[in-house]
């Protein structure tokens, strides 16, 4: 079995509710705690023991939610204690990645972190841990290293990474500058993108010593920083609870792309590992149809325990949680989700839209199946 790297910490950055997946994710039981990808465990699961190799399982830290902190230990039951770290309330990814590098920092002033998200699904790990390792040696070198996904087609569900120059770092043979970071595309952008071979799919996967993140944190966002060195300081010690809820509720909620990746990127101080291997962050239902049915478009994926479905010439996904009978005829590209309390029909190529039934029912104060 291959060692896992030395003095390198996992991260696990598990929120979000995953509003493009409604009705089947939702605040009390989101993405990443479904099965997905039909491994037969949630995503949550399958991206701990894609990382316990890695970093050794009790290198691995988990920022949840605390609503979520049963689900999640139930699914871990090898996590640590102390590497739980509960988010009172959400702020986005700069505060829970900040906040577990600072407490790492405290407890190992030279450590490496790695930051994976929870939801998202990844084949092919001996080429995974190549690209980590790379990443790993280019933290080891003072950059902050992200790893981008070669792409397959022009989505335009992702943001990108246009890459500059290649770099001379030791043991990451494959390491470029990241010249910018780019928004979801339009079809035509994509699809120049993908032509030019300059651009990768921004998997949000970011590798850097601890001190140096937090550094490059608190040049854009000092006040995030001074709130998140606070919270670290007091995490081992009795005086956790007070200063959370005293700090907590006024940090800045801010994605680190923002934060941190442009800036850095801007100072010359980021680099990409272009990653080979496949890749989904699993953001739609169009995402969940591919990744079942391999792509190919005659197919109709079915999930669900026990599900009922008759389909006759009709291709897409059905999701079925309700236990009723689901007849199609002659449809294609469908999304279904058919829970107890909601059901959603769409199709795959408005899959993205979907968030934007969630934002209505926000609105209207439908909290009840939200």
């Amino acid at each position: 079995m291959t060692a896992p790297f030395e003095h390198f910490y996992s991260v696990i950055p598990a929120g979000g509710i995953g509003s493009r997946l409604w009705p089947l994710s939702r605040a009390d039981a989101p993405k990443f705690l479904h099965d997905l990808a039909g491994t037969g465990q949630t995503l949550l699961r399958d991206t701990w023991d894609r990382l316990v190799p890695l970093s050794g399982a009790q290198r691995i830290m988990v920022v949840t939610g605390r609503a979520h902190r049963a689900a999640v230990e139930e699914q871990l039951p090898e996590l640590a204690d102390p590497n739980v770290v509960l988010e009172s309330a959400p702020k986005d990814s700069s505060a829970a990645i900040g906040l577990a590098a600072a407490i790492l920092r405290q407890r190992e002033p030279d450590v490496v972190i790695g930051s994976f998200a929870a939801d998202h699904v990844i084949r092919d790990a001996p080429s995974f841990r190549r690209a980590v390792g790379e990443g790993v040696a280019a933290a080891d070198a003072g950059y902050i290293a992200t790893i981008g996904i070669t792409p397959t087609e022009p989505a335009v569900g992702f943001g990108y990474i246009e890459c500059g120059q290649a770099m001379t770092i030791a043991d990451a043979p494959h390491a470029v500058a990241v010249t910018a970071f780019v928004e979801k595309p339009n079809l035509a952008t994509a699809e120049r993108y993908l032509a030019d071979g300059k651009h990768l799919w921004n998997a949000g996967m970011f590798i850097a010593r601890a001190d140096v993140l937090l550094e490059q944190l608190g040049r854009s966002q000092p006040e995030l920083l001074a709130g998140i060195t606070e919270l670290a300081e007091a995490w081992d010690t009795p005086r956790r609870g007070a200063v959370v809820d005293r700090v907590w509720p006024r940090l800045t909620k801010i994605a680190i792309d923002y934060s941190v990746a442009e800036p850095a990127a801007a100072a010359g101080r980021l680099i990409v590992i272009p990653g080979d291997f496949g890749w989904d962050d699993v953001g739609d239902f169009a995402s969940i149809a591919k990744l079942h049915s391999g792509g190919r478009k005659s197919d109709l994926a079915i999930l669900g325990e026990n599900a009922r479905v008759l389909a006759d010439a009709s291709t897409g996904v059905v999701i079925s949680q309700s236990g009723r009978l689901i007849s199609l005829i002659g449809v294609t590209d469908i999304v279904i989700v058919d829970t107890p309390d909601a059901l959603l029909v769409t199709t795959t190529a408005n899959a993205q839209r979907v968030k934007s039934v969630v934002d209505a029912l926000k609105i209207s104060g439908r909290d009840d199946v939200l």
